[in-house]
């Protein structure tokens, strides 16, 4: 699921998602779709999604609900939605 790559010349190390953790994410994705939509109440989601290839902020899905380009792990930054607590 992850890859440990040297950071730099010095004893560090990060670790960067591997394609099977990527569709891990996607799954993830998906499934956080779901629960928005049958359990997120009047509050909203506790999460937004802004796709990179837009710029457009979107619920979950496979593809952004505004230019049906393909949403993946990489493709989006997590922001707070309306449902999150302050």
């Amino acid at each position: 699921m992850l890859e440990r790559r040297p950071y730099d010349r010095r004893p560090r190390y990060e670790y960067v998602l591997t394609e099977k953790g990527g569709e891990l994410v996607d799954l993830l994705m998906v499934m956080t779709g779901w629960g928005d939509k049958w359990l997120a109440g009047e509050a909203g989601p506790p999460v937004l999604y802004r796709h990179h290839a837009c710029g457009e902020v979107s619920g979950v899905d496979l593809r952004s609900a505004h230019c049906g380009e393909p949403m993946h792990a990489n493709d989006v930054d997590p922001l707070p939605g309306s449902g999150a607590a302050v």
